[in-house]
């Protein structure tokens, strides 16, 4: 624990035994639903979704969640136990990918708009490059360069709870992005500075614009 952390120590949970005396028992249907293979329902859901966080794993144990969005149905389902998510061009930072080399245990959570429950995927993945199954997730005739491959472990429907106590997709609770700083500024602040004119700032924000539209596959 970092030294100036708020936290009182007295009542960290420090073990499962401490845990689980906090809740009472896991209900039998939320262990039956648990799945190792993609089922019908899953299937459907899935082929709805055009988002999913994908969750992975540093060899030092960092953790770390990315986001990955398409067109409905851009995870392919190969068969009852493999899924397929291409890579498209981002940032090449490469964390995920990376993180997959060595650790291969991933999470998935899949979203659909307009549904307040969500779809869960854990299991372990591959990178492959195999140009008979990148064909298949072409966009705009441009094909990804990796495809993540990933072989179900368990497949589970997840309750709307957290996404009914956000209101995530309650258009009313929706808010203004001009109420915080454009996401170049948030990064130049963070790195070498954004400019003090207003005028250069509306360029660079128009130019992040222009490169979103001309490289997004």
């Amino acid at each position: 624990m970092p030294k100036n952390s708020k936290l009182n120590t007295a009542f960290l949970v420090r073990n499962e035994t401490d845990l689980r005396s906090q809740f009472s028992e896991t209900h039998e249907i939320a262990i039956k639903k648990c799945l190792k293979h993609i089922d019908e329902h899953a299937r459907k859901f899935i082929e709805r979704s055009p988002f999913v966080c994908i969750g992975t794993q540093s060899p030092d144990g960092s953790a770390d969640v990315s986001p990955r969005g398409d067109p409905c149905g851009f995870v392919k389902i190969l068969d009852d136990t493999t899924l397929l998510i291409p890579d498209r061009p981002g940032n090449n930072r490469l964390d995920t990918l990376s993180n997959i080399l060595t650790n291969s245990k991933v999470g998935l959570l899949f979203l659909v708009p307009g549904f307040d429950d969500t779809m869960r995927v854990n299991g372990h993945a591959e990178l492959t490059r195999d140009p008979d199954l990148l064909s298949m997730m072409a966009v705009n005739e441009r094909v990804p360069k990796i495809a993540i491959a990933v072989h179900v472990d368990e497949v589970f429907i997840h309750c709307a709870k957290a996404l009914r106590r956000s209101k995530l997709w309650d258009v009313d609770q929706h808010q203004n992005r001009d109420d915080v700083p454009s996401l170049m500024k948030i990064i130049l602040d963070q790195t070498s500075g954004a400019p003090t004119d207003p005028e250069e700032q509306l360029r660079l924000d128009e130019n992040l614009e222009r490169e979103y539209r001309q490289t997004m596959y």
